[in-house]
């Protein structure tokens, strides 16, 4: 006992055991009625695709109990598209849309669309080479990013930064690539919202408006501000924005705060992943919470539409992890201001400053902030082995009353935090720039020092080796934990005029292929739209997923 569905065209026979199968023919299955002698199907010329007998193992209960075969989608379609190919479908929310009454719907990994249940659902039907298994990709997926790309790079966007902490009044590594991006970003045309611990922030940076939120200081780590920033005040800035997609720093607390708000409001998220935390935490606190740590990262990034990270081997590293699938990273390319870090810089007053009064002493430098995870006390070895030369440690931190014990009595100049112009002169007034850190996720200070056209000594580790990613020419990378690959290098150096200007000229030559605007223009258009793209699909794939309601099948009357 049936009930008839008013479709507009009439009943057409088909065999009982003949599962069925949409297609590229001219109509679509649009109705499924049962009786005595076989299943009536209503045939309605709807959406471009059609019936065609389909193979099917699977089967599905009827009403009485007994097993009648499943009618199901996949057959692939020929590359000649002719009217009568059996082609895959899956209900999209692109494309031309359609109606299609059916008798049960279900959906699997392999199996893109089953018929279960009679309900009318509205579709739009995706070319065969656009249906993909989870995580994979194809020719189709990058032609439809590079189109949207170029579809997208002249229309402004509104983009909402989570930066914890501020990269105003914070003093760390990430600091000017996140004011350069801000510039950049307005300089083409977006409208940003920026959200950030309040101490000492802006109320607006370069046209963007910007939110602080109530922070709190890390018990364990404590000039490191932190903020959730899920205040109904923060939500309501962020609602009221109507942002086209919110970009993350992670790891920290705020980016719980953007995941959730961007949750909320149904809005694609970045994170970008620029301090990696498991290295530090040994340094600070018990290593049985690097697991836990690792924890909460995958659990972040997985949630994550794309992650960015600063260099190939941080993103090998997540991926190896399970942090994010390879296709969901994207590296986000570094940059320096050439023009503020130059060898015009030069200044033998700086020189005097750095050497304490003895400016023909060769000068190595050091910049950065002085952390305990920097592994700084391997200056203390490095000045052993060559007493005859001056460190400057340009830079401030924790770590720094425990490191001025450390050096005592050796010829080393402490000068504080640095900016400016000061800066730019302590790099290009040096002879050397050498960091031991093993934890860069990429080394700002590194293209710093090369812009200012001076040669550089890095530990092979982390995001530096994708910088001097040509030893020898660029600058010299030594062993981790080597003293003596490293002493040998700055001896080299420091006893060869010839070299340095060599290796100085290089690595300013190569660093200037590092622009900020294209960096931003690079994000903006690809990272960005590639974020869409992956929120956009796994939207359809859940809504494929989850919006069959089953309805037991309506009785047909004739």
């Amino acid at each position: 006992m049936w009930t008839t569905l008013k479709l507009p065209a009439p009943a057409v026979n088909v065999p009982r055991d003949a599962p069925l199968a949409l297609g590229r023919s001219p109509a679509v299955a649009s109705g499924i009625a049962g009786g005595a002698g076989g299943r009536r199907w209503r045939d309605g010329a709807v959406c471009g695709s059609g019936l065609a007998p389909a193979p099917s193992a699977s089967s599905v209960r009827s009403r009485r109990g007994r097993k009648i075969p499943d009618p199901c989608v996949p057959l692939a379609a020929s590359p000649s598209r002719a009217a009568d190919d059996v082609a895959r479908c899956r209900i999209s929310s692109s494309r031309s849309r359609c109606s299609i009454g059916v008798t049960r719907l279900s959906l699997s990994r392999r199996q893109p669309l089953r018929v279960r249940s009679r309900t009318v659902v509205n579709c739009r039907m995706a070319d065969e080479e656009a249906l993909l298994s989870p995580g994979s990709s194809s020719a189709a997926e990058l032609r439809e990013r590079e189109e949207q790309a170029r579809e997208w790079a002249h229309q402004p966007r509104r983009i909402a930064l989570f930066v914890e902490p501020s990269p105003f009044a914070y003093i760390c590594g990430y600091k000017n690539r996140f004011q350069n991006f801000i510039k950049y970003l307005r300089e083409m045309g977006d409208e940003v919202l920026i959200v950030t611990t309040h101490e000492g922030v802006p109320t607006e940076f370069c046209g963007a408006k910007v939110v602080g939120s109530w922070s709190f200081r890390c018990p364990l780590y404590t000039i490191l501000p932190l903020s959730l920033a899920l205040s109904p005040r923060i939500y309501r800035e962020v609602a009221d924005f109507k942002p086209d997609i919110i970009h993350a720093s992670s790891p920290g607390v705020m980016v719980f705060g953007a995941l959730i708000i961007a949750k909320l409001l149904s809005v694609p998220i970045v994170m970008s992943y620029h301090t990696h935390v498991p290295m530090y935490i040994p340094k600070y606190t018990f290593s049985w919470l690097v697991t836990p740590m690792w924890w909460v990262i995958r659990f972040l990034h997985r949630a994550a539409d794309l992650t960015l990270v600063m260099s190939s081997a941080l993103g090998k590293e997540l991926k190896a992890a399970g942090a994010a699938a390879a296709d969901k990273i994207g590296i986000w390319s570094k940059g320096v201001d050439s023009e503020s870090f130059h060898p015009r810089f030069r200044s033998q007053e700086m020189r005097v400053k750095l050497t304490k009064g003895q400016p023909a002493t060769p000068l190595i430098v050091h910049v950065g902030r002085l952390g305990a995870e920097k592994n700084l006390e391997f200056f203390k070895l490095v000045m052993e082995k060559i007493p005859e030369a001056h460190l400057a440690i340009v830079g401030d931190g924790p770590y720094r009353g425990e490191l001025e014990k450390m050096l005592e009595g050796k010829k080393v100049t402490f000068t504080g935090m640095l900016q400016g112009e000061e800066l730019s002169q302590a790099y290009a007034s040096a002879d050397v720039f050498i960091t031991p850190s093993e934890t860069e996720t990429l080394g700002f200070v590194v293209l710093e020092a090369m812009a200012s056209g001076i040669p550089v000594v890095c530990a092979r580790a982390g995001g530096i080796i994708d910088i001097v990613n040509k030893e020898g020419e660029t600058g010299f990378l030594y062993t981790p934990g080597d003293l003596d690959d490293c002493v040998g290098k700055l001896k080299d150096l420091l006893h060869s005029p010839e070299l340095r200007r060599k290796i100085g000229s290089a690595g300013r030559e190569e660093v200037e292929n590092f622009d900020w605007r294209a960096s931003t223009r690079q994000v903006r258009n690809e990272m960005y739209t590639t974020a869409i793209w992956f929120w956009r699909r796994k939207r359809e794939q859940l809504s494929n997923r989850f919006s069959w309601w089953p309805m037991r099948p309506a009785p047909v009357t004739t």
